[in-house]
């Protein structure tokens, strides 16, 4: 068996888990980026205990503003992800390297939710993979 293929299910967990981080953080920095009303309650539709002035974050900031930011850390770490798990599927004599960044960046993608957790879940299940293989 050749290297490639060892390290092969850490990469397509990996890459899976970061381009879920990378569509869901997209979707909702589209969403929030563009000022969309957030349903449910916090927005002007809805009319509510959190208009007016009692917004999400009080009179310090928007709460679309926040959520656009935290999207945007998200978007980086899941762009991360998929580099170091396609990195990794290249170079598989450096696969600690890359599965600690995989991991270090799966994990601060939950910042964002993480493709809403599921992931950030996949990311850190394939850098743990990556993590623990061995050369034969």
């Amino acid at each position: 068996m050749s290297e490639k293929q060892g390290v092969t299910v850490a990469f397509v967990i990996s890459l899976v888990g970061g381009l879920i981080i990378f569509a869901f953080s997209l979707v909702n920095l589209v969403w929030f980026g563009s000022n969309a009303p957030s349903w449910g309650g916090f927005g002007d539709y809805w009319s509510g205990m959190m208009n007016g002035y009692h917004d999400f974050m009080g009179n310090y900031a928007s709460s679309t503003g926040f959520f656009t930011a935290v999207s945007i850390v998200s978007f980086v770490c899941g762009v991360i992800v998929v580099f170091s798990s396609l990195v990794l599927r290249m170079h598989p004599r450096e696969h600690l390297l890359w599965g600690i960044v995989i991991v270090v960046f799966s994990a601060i993608s939950f910042i964002g939710m993480g493709g809403y957790f599921v992931g950030a879940g996949f990311g850190i299940i394939g850098g743990a993979l990556s993590l623990t293989y061995k050369h034969s």
